[in-house]
């Protein structure tokens, strides 16, 4: 009987509300991460400065690739582009033969109709996006339309038949873009030094000319640069 009482005197002085139990605590480290919101840039990834800075918009430029036919406009895109290329390569076929020229390149087998286009960032904020003109005389009507907004252009050209460049010259020459001279030099042929072609194509002494390999990212970066810092010199506004 008194531990009857006793139980009862222990629940009276407890009250009818039995006392809660201790929260338990749950470790930081069992809590998992969260993701983040979908497609937002991670360092780890290898995004830019401006890509993880919401305040800051990149220096977006453009430049244009122009040329004669089969001179490497579209390799030229291709080994620069950061990012798939537009690419709008058509078989050729019979019905070229009489206007487009293969003595210099039999094994090609597709030519660009409208454009390429590529992109590369250079130096964290400075985008560029590149476009490459279609070499045939047949299609340089679009070439108004690929210029606009440019900064300045890269006449590609080959030492082997050098004429082939001279309408991509003139037309920048009266359109009053800035240009630089690009030999992209084929294996197996002479190499020339870039006086030797300046004085080929008549071309003004402070228009760059540099001797490069289309194929190879580091030359055509190089030639890039070369094509930024003398816009920059020629429009400094």
């Amino acid at each position: 009987m008194d531990s009857v009482v006793s139980d009862a005197t222990a629940v009276d002085t407890a009250g009818d509300t039995p006392a809660a139990a201790p929260a338990e605590t749950v470790p930081t480290a069992a809590i998992p991460a969260q993701p983040g919101p979908v497609g937002e840039p991670d360092p780890e990834d290898g995004a830019q400065d401006w890509q993880l800075d919401h305040s800051r918009a990149p220096i977006a430029t453009k430049i244009v690739v122009a040329g004669g036919f089969g001179v490497g406009k579209t390799t030229f895109v291709r080994a620069v582009s950061e990012i798939t290329p537009l690419q709008t390569e058509a078989l050729m076929t019979r019905a070229s033969e009489e206007t487009d020229d293969l003595t210099a390149t039999p094994d090609k087998l597709t030519t660009t109709v409208a454009m390429d286009f590529g992109r590369i960032t250079l130096d964290n904020d400075l985008v560029l996006y590149v476009f490459g003109t279609p070499g045939q005389q047949r299609f340089w009507f679009m070439w108004d339309d690929l210029v606009r907004g440019a900064i300045g252009a890269i006449v590609l050209a080959d030492t082997r038949r050098l004429t082939d460049c001279f309408p991509a010259l003139d037309y920048f020459e009266s359109c009053g873009l800035p240009y630089v001279v690009a030999v992209n030099h084929f294996e197996g042929t002479e190499r020339f030094e870039p006086e030797d072609v300046r004085e080929a194509l008549t071309i003004a002494p402070d228009v760059p000319v540099v001797i490069m390999d289309a194929r190879k990212r580091y030359s055509v970066v190089e030639t890039l640069l070369a094509m930024v810092e003398h816009a920059l010199s020629a429009t400094p506004e």
